[in-house]
């Protein structure tokens, strides 16, 4: 990568941050489209995430992705909204359009069209259920519930944030049924699911022996031709996923999902298609050589 005045600079807020694999993957984008760009990652801490986001008027950044714990709280200081994100609460992607600064939500594309690419799953008709209330989870909930589904759960550790996005959700209108619960009670409902998906980092890289529900409470909520989906990536297959899949359902990572975002995000600030598979290529070669060093 040749770096002169001319590059645009992007890169990624989050806290932590020094995790992410969107810097190997958007560069990997950018030197395969012939674009004179460089991204990379940015420790934003939440007391300067208005500074930051300054900083990319003042310093001409092309755009920035925003990942936890920032997704919701960056909208205050942006100055246009795509409708979409609006009705989502939370933005995943910052856009420079010549000093204004547009937010959108790309992680509820990313994931349907990463679900239904590697597993065929379709969830109209199908009962739901998402392990998470957070900007991802808002992304997620938003984009099934355009799939009509029977049903959505929200299942979170305080009752109340999950009680607000199923409610965002219901108001929306999709015609999707969306509730909310007490990760806590999940274990008396006697219900159970088509899909369940993990939205949160619970399970992620190095805390890789760790699952959002114990592994008694999965076999009971998975239906017997279930899905079960991660957003996580790194490891491609969490403990949640291999219990599920060794009481036989279907599993979906997040890698797909991942790509996905990225990919969309990178349209966004370039108007150019994005190379997927070049982004999917420069992540799967890092997560194996990193497995490697881990063996």
């Amino acid at each position: 990568m040749n770096l002169d005045s001319q590059t645009v600079m992007y890169g990624v807020f989050g806290d932590p941050v020094s995790h992410s694999k969107s810097p190997l993957m958007q560069n990997a984008a950018f030197r395969a489209a012939g674009i004179n760009a460089a991204y990379a990652a940015f420790r934003v801490s939440p007391e300067n995430l208005a500074a930051a986001v300054a900083g990319i008027r003042a310093l001409g950044f092309g755009g920035v992705n925003v990942t936890i714990p920032h997704k919701v709280a960056v909208m205050d200081h942006l100055d246009d909204i795509d409708e979409d994100a609006r009705r989502i609460g939370a933005v995943n992607t910052v856009v420079n359009r010549n000093g204004r600064l547009f937010g959108c939500n790309t992680d509820g594309i990313g994931y349907v069209r990463s679900l239904k690419e590697e597993t065929g799953f379709a969830a109209q008709g199908r009962r739901v259920l998402v392990l998470g209330a957070g900007g991802a989870a808002r992304g997620v909930a938003f984009a099934l519930s355009r799939e009509a589904p029977e049903l959505v759960v929200i299942a979170n550790r305080t009752e109340e944030k999950a009680s607000l996005l199923a409610e965002s959700v219901n108001r929306a209108g999709t015609g999707a049924h969306c509730r909310a619960v007490r990760l806590a009670d999940l274990a008396s409902l006697g219900e159970r699911f088509d899909l369940i998906v993990n939205t949160t980092s619970i399970g992620m890289h190095p805390n890789v022996d760790e699952m959002p529900v114990d592994e008694d409470l999965l076999d009971r909520l998975v239906n017997e031709s279930a899905t079960v989906s991660d957003l996580i990536y790194n490891p491609p297959e969490t403990r949640l996923l291999a219990r599920a899949k060794a009481r036989g359902a279907t599993v979906h990572g997040g890698l797909g999902m991942f790509v996905w975002q990225g990919a969309v995000a990178f349209e966004h600030w370039t108007g150019v298609p994005a190379p997927v598979q070049v982004m999917r290529e420069a992540v799967e070669r890092e997560l194996e050589r990193q497995q490697k060093e881990t063996n």
